[in-house]
């Protein structure tokens, strides 16, 4: 059962959301001017198939996303589609344990499937699992987990993303034999992670950080478990069943690697007497030489360079930044929204990425998380806002709902238009 609270008295923001769902026409129109090339979005599964093991798809669900795909086809947009964005159906987790169990591969096959079939004459550009990664630090948000008192969270965390890293390279293969021209790509939150000092130990804590990050890309692009793993698993006590049909499903790699940035993390072998870095999933140290958000993450150009020069260079596939933003307190005043600061923000950030392409990265695209404002996955908040469209609604729900534009939104209508590579 979710660990969350469900007194009807409370007002839960990430319930009712931005209205998309009614206003997507309009809200489409609004990157069509922008000169926004490729959009990214999720399907829900549980649109889909509400209680996550039906047989047949629902119609209205597909209906929409069908409405939504077309509409952005004739408004010449891209599609980038992520098919399990935090999104496990509450029927799968109360009725099965969520992906603790292997049934859920098959749920997962059958939902892939559906949407490959549906929606690939719109969609070329996919994305399995959103920062699948994430399940090792909030096993909730990322799969759906929860545990029963005394146990091993480890074992159970490991064994069920060896499930949904089978879902994944079974969609994989199914996408391809459908159609060659998909492009299916794996998602982790990406950043890369600083010796805290140049004690060696700090330096090899580093390490072990940046294979626990990478550990699921390595599976998904090289089809097998990382060498590494066995001390990984030997250290927190997890014995995983793999057999040996898992490991030729695995060998289904994908065609790309996507991740997120936002902040670099700071690795250290002692966290005594240091201060940690406040409001980011992923625990770390807190780095005395960046400054940082509203929300305490720090801010950290040059760290996404150095991110896609590691990636690509464990990797040499090509890469896609599919969320990069910065989530900050936004006033409208007189009906507009003067953030220069994300202005700044996201100027420095997309030169760093050209100098990572200039460094010889190769480099899909990139996407800013996110273009009109919505719930903060990470805090639940309306006021944490990304978008460079203003949504008028607050935490308490309160608010119209009406688009407004940001400063930012116009200075990035004219960096497309002045720069026709730029996503």
């Amino acid at each position: 059962m979710s660990p969350y609270p469900t007194n009807p008295t409370d007002y839960f923001p990430s319930r009712d959301g931005i209205g998309f769902y009614n206003s997507y026409k309009e809200d489409i129109q609004l990157l069509k001017e922008m000169g926004l090339k490729i959009f990214r979005t999720s399907i829900s599964w549980s649109r889909l198939f509400p209680n996550g093991d039906e047989e047949q798809a629902n119609q209205e669900g597909l209906n929409f996303y069908h409405n939504l795909f077309n509409e952005c086809k004739k408004n010449g947009i891209e599609l980038l589609v992520t098919l399990a964005h935090f999104d496990v159906p509450m029927g799968l987790v109360d009725k099965y344990g969520s992906w603790r169990n292997s049934k859920m591969i098959t749920f997962f096959e059958r939902y892939s499937r559906t949407c490959f079939e549906e929606f690939g004459e719109y969609v070329k550009y996919w994305i399995t699992f959103n920062e699948i990664n994430i399940i090792l630090h909030s096993p909730f948000s990322g799969a759906g987990l929860t545990f029963q008192e005394g146990e091993n969270k480890n074992q159970t965390i490991y064994q069920a993303a060896h499930h949904m890293l089978l879902a994944s390279a079974l969609a994989v293969k199914y996408a391809h034999s459908l159609d060659h021209n998909l492009k299916i790509g794996c998602m982790i939150a990406g950043g890369a992670f600083y010796p805290y000092s140049c004690d060696p130990k700090d330096v090899f804590q580093a390490l072990k950080d940046d294979q626990e990050n990478t550990f699921f890309t390595d599976i998904q692009v090289r089809g097998y478990y990382p060498s590494y793993s066995k001390r990984i698993f030997e250290e927190k006590g997890v014995n995983i069943n793999i057999s040996e049909e898992d490991k030729e499903i695995l060998k289904n790699t994908v065609d790309f690697v996507s991740f997120s940035y936002y902040a670099s993390r700071c690795s250290t072998s002692s966290y005594e007497n240091k201060e940690m870095n406040s409001g980011n999933v992923v625990k770390s140290i807190k780095n005395p030489f960046l400054e940082t958000s509203d929300w305490g993450w720090v801010i950290d150009p040059l760290g996404l360079r150095i991110t896609m020069n590691q990636i690509y260079d464990r990797y040499q596939k090509p890469l896609f930044i599919v969320e990069n933003g910065l989530g900050a307190f936004d006033e409208l005043v007189d009906n507009e929204v003067d953030d220069d600061y994300r202005i700044d923000y996201m100027q420095r950030h997309i030169e760093a990425m050209e100098d990572g392409v200039r460094d010889g990265v190769e480099l899909m695209g990139y996407i800013s998380w996110g273009i009109i404002d919505l719930i903060s996955a990470s805090t639940g908040e309306m006021s944490k806002r990304y978008g460079m469209v203003y949504v008028d609604l607050e935490d308490d729900g309160k608010g119209s709902g009406s688009r407004i534009k940001k400063k930012s939104y116009y200075w990035y209508k004219n960096l497309i238009m002045n720069n026709s590579s730029l996503q």
